[in-house]
C-alpha cells in the first residue's frame, strides 16, 4: 500500500474557493493562502453568529499505546462518511507541531485514505500561525528582560520569573539556559530556558479566545513573574498585550482546508494535550457549528485527559454541548493493555483481550459521567478475528454504548459508513444531557481530587509540599476558582505509565501546580511533564527529502 504522503500527493483537491462556496462562505470572507488553503475572515462569525448550531461530535480514545489507535484518522474518516451518507459535515482538528514532525512521529493529519490535505503544507509552515505564536510569546519575553535591563521599574524578582522562551522544534539543549551574559549592556544574567511553541500559554489563549479582543484580554492576564514582595506581574504591566495581539491578527482566523474526499476541514491551533487542554480553537469549532449540520472534532490523548479537558475546559469556556462522543479502540491496543506482547498482537488472544478491555469500559463510564452518549469505534485491523470483535461489541453494549467497526484508513468513507450511521442513530435516539464534572467554587484541592477519583479511578490524591504551597499562593492571589487542567501521563489512567488496563488501589501524586491566568486555568502536574522534547537517536528528519521538482518524500 502507498504511504500516507504518497496517497496525499495523489489527491484530487478542489480549489479552496470551491470548498468555501460549498459552505456558503462568500468570496470576500475568504483569504487565500495559495490555491488549496485559506483563512476565513472574522466577518464570517459576525454574519453567522445568530444561526442555529449543528451537532457537535467529539472523537476521543482509550489510553494511547504503542499499538496505535487511529483517533485522528477516525475523526477524518467519520466526517467523510457522514458526507457520503448525504449529510453536511465538517471536521475541526489541531495543527501539527514541527517538533514532532521532525522527531519521532513524522507528519500527521489523519492517515491512509482518511487524511486532510494539502498534507505537506499542514505539517510544515501551513499559514504561519505557529510562527506568529512564537513571535508574540518571545516579544513578551524580550520586553520582560528589557524591563530588567532598564532599571527594573516593576520590581521583578529575577528568581521568580516564570516565563520562558519558545521554539517550535524539539531541542533538548535549550531546556535549561543562562541568558544575559557578556557584560552590563547585554542584559541581566539569569537562568531560563525554552519550551516548545505548543506548550506556550499564548497558544492556549489563542485556542480558548472567542475573538481578537478576548485574546488581547487573555494576553493581558498572563502572569510572567512575581515581585520581590510576591505580587504577580502580568503582560499588561509590561504594556505588551496590545503588540502581542497585533501579531496575532491573522493567526486568530480559522484555516480552511479539505480531506482527500473534499470534506471541508478547519485546522487551527494546537496546544499541548498535557500542559494545556489539547483541543483546536474555540473559534474554529463554533464557526464550524454554524457552517455545517455536523462538526466532528477530537481531543488530545485518551478520554481521561482529552475528553475530560474538552468537557470541563473547552465546553465550559465556550458554552458548547457535545451531542455524542466516539471512543476509538482497537483489538490490538486492548490486548496490549491486557498483557500481550507488542510483537505478538496479531495472534488471537481472548484472554488478553478480556484483561485489557476494562480500560475501554472505564472510558465509557467516564463519558457517561458527563451525560454524553457514547459510540465505540473499533478501528479494525486485518488480524482481528470475528470472535475478538464480537467480544468487544458485547461488553460495550452491556455498558450502554453502541459499537461500530471502522475501516476508514484503508477504505476511506466507504469504510466508515457503519460508524457514521451508528452515530446518526445515536444522535436521533439518545439525547445528550451534558453536564460538567465540577463547579468552580470548591477549593483547588477538591477539584483536583474529584477528577482523580472519578475520572482516573484513584483512591485519592497526595500533594507535595511544593504543590501545597503553590495552591495556597494562588488561592491567596484570587485564582482559587479557576478550573483545573490536569497534566499526567497519557499511557495510563494512573500517573504511572506502566500501569495499563484499569488500575485499582492507587493514588495520584500532584508534585507541582502552575498558573495559566491568561488561558484561565490551573495546571496540576503529576509525574515528569516534558515541555521541550528532544530528538531521538535517528530523527524522522533523516528520512525526509525534496527533489528538484519540489516533491517531498519521507514526511510520513
Amino acid at each position: 500500500m502507498k504511504t500516507d504522503i504518497e496517497i496525499a500527493q495523489d489527491a484530487k483537491m478542489n480549489p479552496i474557493m470551491e470548498v468555501a462556496k460549498g459552505l456558503d462562505i462568500p468570496e470576500d470572507e475568504v483569504e487565500l493562502y495559495g490555491k488549496y488553503k485559506a483563512k476565513i475572515s472574522l466577518a464570517a462569525w459576525d454574519r453567522l453568529k445568530d444561526k442555529p448550531d449543528g451537532k457537535l461530535i467529539l472523537v476521543t480514545a482509550i489510553n494511547p499505546t504503542a499499538a496505535g489507535e487511529g483517533k485522528s484518522t477516525t475523526t477524518v474518516g467519520l466526517g467523510d462518511s457522514l458526507n457520503r451518507l448525504g449529510k453536511k459535515a465538517m471536521i475541526a482538528l489541531r495543527e501539527p507541531s514541527l517538533g514532532p514532525c521532525f522527531g519521532i512521529k513524522g507528519g500527521a493529519a489523519g492517515g491512509g485514505y482518511a487524511q486532510i490535505v494539502p498534507m505537506e503544507d499542514i505539517n510544515l509552515h501551513f499559514t504561519g500561525d505557529f510562527h506568529a505564536i512564537t513571535t508574540a510569546h518571545n516579544l513578551l519575553a524580550a520586553m520582560l528582560d528589557n524591563s530588567l535591563q532598564q532599571g527594573n521599574p516593576l520590581n521583578i524578582d529575577p528568581r521568580q520569573i516564570v516565563l520562558r522562551r519558545v521554539l517550535d522544534m524539539n531541542d533538548r539543549a535549550l531546556r535549561k539556559t543562562v541568558i544575559g551574559l557578556g557584560g552590563r549592556t547585554e542584559g541581566v544574567p539569569r537562568e531560563s530556558g525554552f519550551d516548545i511553541t505548543v506548550a506556550s500559554e499564548v497558544m492556549a489563549c489563542l485556542c480558548l479566545a472567542s475573538d481578537l479582543m478576548d485574546l488581547k484580554e487573555r494576553f493581558a492576564r498572563i502572569v510572567i513573574a512575581y515581585t520581590y514582595d510576591g505580587k504577580p506581574v502580568t503582560a499588561k504591566d509590561l504594556e505588551a498585550h496590545g503588540a502581542m495581539a497585533l501579531l496575532m491578527k491573522d493567526a486568530i482566523k480559522p484555516n480552511l482546508v479539505q480531506t482527500l474526499e473534499n470534506t471541508p476541514a478547519f485546522v487551527h491551533g494546537g496546544p499541548f494535550a498535557n500542559i494545556a487542554h489539547g483541543c483546536n480553537s474555540i473559534m474554529a469549532t463554533k464557526l464550524g457549528l454554524k457552517l455545517a449540520d455536523y462538526l466532528v472534532t477530537e481531543a488530545g490523548f485518551g478520554a481521561d485527559l482529552g475528553a475530560e479537558k474538552f468537557y470541563d475546559l473547552k465546553c465550559r469556556f465556550a458554552g458548547l454541548t457535545p451531542a455524542v462522543t466516539v471512543i476509538v479502540a482497537t483489538v490490538r491496543a486492548l490486548k496490549l493493555n491486557g498483557g500481550q506482547a507488542k510483537n505478538d498482537l496479531g495472534t488471537p488472544n481472548l484472554e488478553a483481550l478480556g484483561k485489557g478491555i476494562p480500560n475501554l469500559e472505564k472510558h465509557i463510564e467516564n463519558v457517561a459521567k458527563f451525560g454524553v452518549p457514547a459510540v465505540v469505534a473499533i478501528n479494525r485491523f486485518p488480524t482481528d478475528t470475528e470472535e475478538e470483535l464480537e467480544f468487544i461489541r458485547k461488553r460495550c453494549q452491556e455498558l450502554g454504548a453502541e459499537v461500530a467497526l471502522s475501516e476508514v484508513w484503508g477504505k476511506g468513507s466507504a469504510g466508515g459508513e457503519e460508524l457514521a450511521q451508528t452515530v446518526l442513530n445515536s444522535l436521533e435516539n439518545r439525547p445528550s444531557r451534558f453536564k460538567l464534572l465540577y463547579e468552580l467554587e470548591p477549593p483547588i484541592k477538591d477539584k483536583i481530587t474529584k477528577i482523580a477519583t472519578e475520572v482516573y479511578g484513584a483512591n485519592g490524591v497526595m500533594f507535595t509540599k511544593e504543590a501545597e504551597n503553590a495552591i495556597q499562593k494562588y488561592t491567596d492571589l484570587g485564582y482559587g476558582q479557576l478550573p483545573i487542567c490536569m497534566a499526567k501521563t497519557q499511557y495510563s489512567l494512573s500517573d504511572d505509565p506502566n500501569l495499563l488496563g484499569r488500575p485499582t488501589n492507587f493514588n495520584i501524586t500532584v508534585r507541582e501546580v502552575r498558573l495559566s491566568a491568561g488561558a484561565g486555568f490551573l495546571v496540576a502536574i503529576t509525574g515528569a511533564i516534558m515541555t521541550m522534547p528532544g530528538l531521538p537517536k535517528r530523527p524522522a528528519a533523516c528520512n525526509m527529502d525534496i527533489d528538484d521538482s519540489g516533491k517531498i518524500t519521507g514526511l510520513f
